[in-house]
């Protein structure tokens, strides 16, 4: 391996790209119409324009990615995750065109990219799995799902087959919803996925989401770098993650991770991926399913463990075997992420869209910033709205939570509606700060959120002119611990000549 395609965009595709880089790869961006400013193309080594923003006409387009990859020469290519990172004949025609796709076969994404055979495969390894109720099409799933309710007993869960991210999800509480929620459950799975088909679940009221990231190598190997909690959703949907979960101890970190590791071994699996399970409050835990790719949240696993589970994917794809066992891997304190999304959580957490007018992202001791912003971006309503990761990690979880609390504090992006304030609150409340979570928190302990008064945004123009026109004149500036102007102007702080970095002269 030599040159590297990274079929994504945002922040991901610059993690992977500085990733390679440390390996000493050659690394190729490829690109929309609306991304052609963007991060990534300024860092990788070559760009490669795929067209229109449409992602159906850009990122989603295999012929033109596999164009991308013969122009440049590139001999192997990572999916990111989202686009085409979960689709199997993406992996075949990669195999096919002589390319090495960074992630595991094709056979292993085909079957645990179905909530169905994935569930059938996870039962046949002996992992505990949600009792449900399947039909071979919609006709007779719309004629036996009535009598299926019944026995699973309400609350049941719609949900697609193919695909997650709470697509096609619906609860039902009653009977007389089902109709509805199947019909409007499949005609949204289609939409997604491309694939209609749906499944029903009992339904676990107030569960946490507790996920195991697992490795595997083309030699057999496999090892757990241990769980994840992720139970902080809107609309189905992680925002903030953890590691190590606060309801997880020893004993049961043992039964998951072991649950995990099998069905890893089941579908022969190599590269990095992710069991999920639901976790009920009496202490049980359900397979609920596997992503075959990297995860959003793979920063967190790598504070806590030391592993770089970007490497360890393209050393795996090179061929080698992992270079540690799992005696040697450890957890070493506590790490917290929160997904910076371009949306307004007072607003149902629609997308927005905006120019990123001014960016500080402030780094420092126990603080990650995975970001693909960059000043004067243009954030378009084509792709997911995430625009950085912010991850901190600490000797305890309260170390972790208090460094979130600040670094989200001090982060500054303006010019687009962001959920920085909502996340604040989240960490800031006293339910996070317990460790009660579940997947219901955002309706427990803040729904109908709004954000505190804010100031114009014309007045902080105006007040930013005020203080460079005031700094442009050398007039001296109010200092806390100086009582009057003579000590102010004496002070060399408060000096325009150069003295002071940062000055304006």
């Amino acid at each position: 391996m030599q040159k590297l395609l990274i079929a994504n965009r945002g922040e991901i595709a610059v993690r992977i790209m500085r990733a390679a880089r440390e390996l000493g790869l050659r690394t190729v961006a490829v690109y929309s119409t609306a991304d052609r400013e963007a991060p990534h193309t300024q860092l990788a080594d070559e760009a490669f324009h795929l067209g229109p923003p449409e992602p159906s006409q850009s990122y989603l387009d295999i012929s033109r990615i596999l164009e991308a990859a013969r122009a440049c020469g590139a001999d192997a290519l990572h999916p990111g995750y989202g686009f085409l990172s979960e689709n199997a004949a993406f992996a075949e025609a990669c195999d096919k065109a002589g390319l090495m796709f960074v992630g595991p076969s094709a056979a292993a994404i085909r079957d645990m990219g179905s909530k169905i055979v994935s569930k059938q495969i996870a039962e046949r390894a002996g992992v505990p799995v949600i009792p449900s109720f399947q039909a071979p099409d919609a006709a007779s799933l719309a004629r036996q799902a009535p009598e299926a309710a019944e026995r699973l007993g309400y609350p049941v869960l719609v949900k697609a087959a193919a695909g997650g991210g709470g697509k096609g999800m619906r609860v039902v509480e009653r009977a007389d919803e089902l109709p509805t929620a199947l019909e409007a459950g499949a005609r949204e799975a289609q939409q997604a996925f491309g694939d209609a088909t749906l499944l029903l679940e009992t339904y676990i009221d107030r569960p946490r989401h507790v996920e195991v990231q697992v490795l595997g190598d083309p030699f057999g190997n496999r090892v757990h770098l241990f769980e994840r909690e992720c139970s902080i959703q809107r609309r189905h949907q992680k925002i903030i993650e953890e590691t190590p979960s606060p309801a997880v101890d020893a004993h049961l970190r043992q039964r998951m991770t072991d649950a995990a590791l099998r069905l890893a071994d089941a579908v022969d699996y190599t590269s990095a991926g992710t069991v999920e399970f639901l976790l009920a409050p009496d202490g049980s835990f359900y397979f609920l399913e596997m992503n075959t790719r990297l995860q959003v949240e793979h920063a967190i696993t790598e504070q806590v463990s030391g592993v770089d589970l970007v490497h360890q994917q393209l050393r795996i794809a090179g061929g080698e075997p992992l270079a540690f066992t799992q005696a040697q891997l450890t957890q070493r304190g506590h790490a917290i992420e929160c997904r910076l999304y371009a949306e307004n959580p007072a607003n149902g957490f629609l997308p927005a869209t905006g120019r990123v007018r001014v960016l500080r992202e402030p780094h420092g001791p126990g603080r990650r910033i995975d970001s693909g912003l960059a000043l004067q971006q243009e954030i378009t309503p084509y792709y997911d709205p995430i625009l950085a990761k912010l991850i901190t990690h600490g000797a305890t979880r309260e170390e972790a939570r208090l460094r979130m609390r600040s670094l989200l504090r001090d982060y500054v992006v303006l010019g687009l509606t962001t959920n920085r304030e909502f996340l604040l609150d989240v960490i800031e409340s006293e339910a996070f700060a317990a460790g009660d979570t579940n997947t219901a928190f955002i309706e427990q302990h803040i729904a109908n959120w709004q954000p505190a008064a804010s100031v114009p945004a014309d007045v902080l123009a105006l007040a930013a002119l005020g203080d460079l026109l005031q700094r442009e004149n050398g007039a001296a500036m109010p200092i806390a611990g100086f009582a009057d102007a003579d000590q102010v102007a004496s002070n060399p702080w408060t000096r325009h000549d150069g003295w002071r970095l940062g000055a304006l002269r």
